[in-house]
């Protein structure tokens, strides 16, 4: 068997220039976006149509006009589940009393329901005055328009396309 040698692979350094003269120490910041100070509105403002739409204004406004709003349902929906869960005890022998109590039980669940779907709605449209998206139409990304959005705030299409969505879903509904 022929005899292995063992061959050194030479490492090359790369050379480092030499320094002439000693830089200042010159230390680039990275750019940071610097935090405008938050806008503050009176809690008289309403959104006008010869500002810029979706101002900066309109954004603080519809972000407190929407907290505001799942505040309550949370508060509401908190309220109805527990004044709902001290009726249980309250059964009843007579079976007409026991279903009307079930009806408004199964009537009040879907309204907290409901609440839900609005507060989760509520969510996703602080989610797009965070992208900045907010006001502006998920298909067509069209101004929904000032009115449509004080109206209903966490309204996602403008009228056009909101009639093709619900002319779609009753299609689908229908097959």
């Amino acid at each position: 068997m022929p005899k292995s040698t063992k061959v050194k692979k030479k490492v090359i350094k790369p050379k480092t220039k030499a320094k002439s003269k000693p830089k200042s120490k010159i230390v680039s910041k990275p750019k940071i976006a610097v935090a405008k100070s938050p806008i503050k509105i009176s809690k008289t403002y309403v959104p006008k149509d010869n500002e810029k739409y979706m101002c900066e204004k309109h954004k603080v406004f519809f972000r407190i006009k929407l907290n505001e709003w799942k505040k309550e349902l949370v508060k509401a929906n908190n309220e109805a589940l527990y004044n709902g869960s001290m009726d249980d005890n309250s059964i009843s022998a007579d079976i007409v009393d026991q279903a009307s109590s079930y009806t408004d039980k199964n009537v009040e669940m879907k309204a907290i329901n409901r609440q839900i779907k609005l507060i989760s709605e509520i969510d996703k449209a602080l989610m797009r005055i965070r992208d900045e998206t907010y006001g502006y139409c998920l298909d067509t990304a069209e101004p929904i328009g000032l009115k449509r959005l004080m109206a209903r705030p966490v309204a996602k299409y403008t009228i056009a396309a909101q009639e093709k969505h619900e002319k779609d879903e009753k299609v689908h509904a229908d097959d």
